[in-house]
């Protein structure tokens, strides 16, 4: 976790740097796609309130991409799919919740 830390904010350092010369270097898709798994990790150990080592240790399964992350992208796919249904359908306030908590169980 630390080495990435590092490696995250020597390449915020390099780019400020380029920035200021005016030379900046668009990411290549391998740092664009580790960004983006860095900030959708993130976002999940924000939304279960995650703190101190329960935290690094799911930071560190969530960006080796370890199986036990795959259950995560599933709920995700199934929000996906509940939400497209609920505005397919056209639901709003009460009756949203109500579908969406059910849509979610099951």
């Amino acid at each position: 976790m630390t080495r990435v830390l590092c490696a995250i904010a020597l390449a915020l350092s390099i780019s400020a740097a380029h920035a200021a010369d005016g030379t900046t270097k668009e990411p290549s898709p391998a740092q664009k796609a580790q960004q983006e798994k860095m900030k959708n990790c993130n976002q999940e150990a924000k939304s279960k309130e995650l703190k101190g080592d329960e935290r690094k240790s799911f930071m560190k399964e969530c960006l080796s991409g370890k199986p036990s992350a795959a259950p995560a992208a599933t709920q995700q796919e199934k929000m996906k799919a509940c939400n497209q249904e609920a505005g397919e359908k056209a639901l709003k306030g009460d009756e949203r919740k109500t579908f969406m908590s059910s849509c979610l169980k099951g």
